[in-house]
């Protein structure tokens, strides 16, 4: 029996299912539409659609060198229970295999094998965020990962021109903790910098500063701002005498990535 793309979107409203998975039930089922509802109450896919709206806030972040690339994949699921299994983290680690192989759009390759996991697991699990770094020739590629309760859990990426594999691994271990969101100031969007300027200047006209001297304090606490979310300006997290770019002297990092549960 033939079936049509509006009876895989009725099985998908009256199932929760996939859409993937109820065109596969009717395929399975030559288009009959109660043997396919019962298929995918059978395999459990109809009941893994509801756990959809389930938070997931828990997880692991695999992360992979293979030569010159890197990748970061952040798997999420609900519970700290499920993402310490050996199933959950060998899936977490395959999909960053296969980014660092192909790119970050082939993780739409093991969409089966998530849909598998949700069943077996008995968990909402997703995708969070996926990274990926392809160093050029000639410069270095360092990385980090927080392992915490036996996962990965924060990981970084640092590509370095003009510095050492030791180097490179300190500066990741300083992201993976100062947690930055732009690599200098100068990347730093100009709305931002104009919405954070606005707030300092309320917060020191509040505070009774003299309006003759608010534009030097603001632009002091903007320099702070700056410390705060731009890598070559903070603090070095071992040093904090000295900027991460006085850290790195004669080396240049030309990209960063981080990913972290939570």
């Amino acid at each position: 029996m033939a079936f049509t793309a509006q009876d895989v979107k009725a099985l998908r409203d009256s199932s929760g299912a996939g859409m993937m998975d109820c065109k596969k039930a009717l395929q399975e089922n030559d288009g009959d539409m109660e043997a396919a509802k019962q298929w995918l109450r059978e395999k459990g896919l109809a009941a893994s659609a509801k756990r959809e709206d389930r938070e997931a806030s828990q997880g692991v972040v695999s992360l992979v060198i293979v030569g010159n690339v890197g990748a970061i994949v952040e798997l999420k699921s609900e519970t700290d229970f499920v993402a310490g299994s050996d199933q959950f983290k060998a899936e977490a680690d395959s999909l960053a295999e296969l980014v660092a192989a192909k790119g970050v759009d082939a993780v739409s390759e093991r969409a089966d094998e998530l849909e598998e996991l949700k069943v077996t697991l008995k968990e909402n699990i997703g995708l969070g965020e996926v990274k990926r770094i392809e160093a050029a020739d000639g410069n270095v590629l360092g990385s980090y990962q927080h392992i915490q309760g036996g996962r990965g859990v924060n990981g970084v990426l640092v590509e370095l021109a003009g510095g050492t594999p030791e180097l490179a691994h300190d500066v990741a271990v300083h992201i993976a903790f100062a947690r930055p969101k732009y690599l200098s100031r100068d990347d730093v969007p100009e709305d931002v910098v104009a919405a954070e300027r606005a707030t300092l200047e309320t917060i020191s006209r509040n505070e009774g500063k003299p309006e003759a001297a608010l534009p030097k304090i603001v632009e002091g606490r903007i320099n702070g701002f700056f410390k705060d979310v731009a890598l070559l300006d903070q603090p070095y997290a071992k040093d904090d005498k000295q900027s991460v770019s006085q850290f790195i002297g004669g080396a240049t990092i030309v990209d960063f990535a981080q990913v972290e549960i939570g």
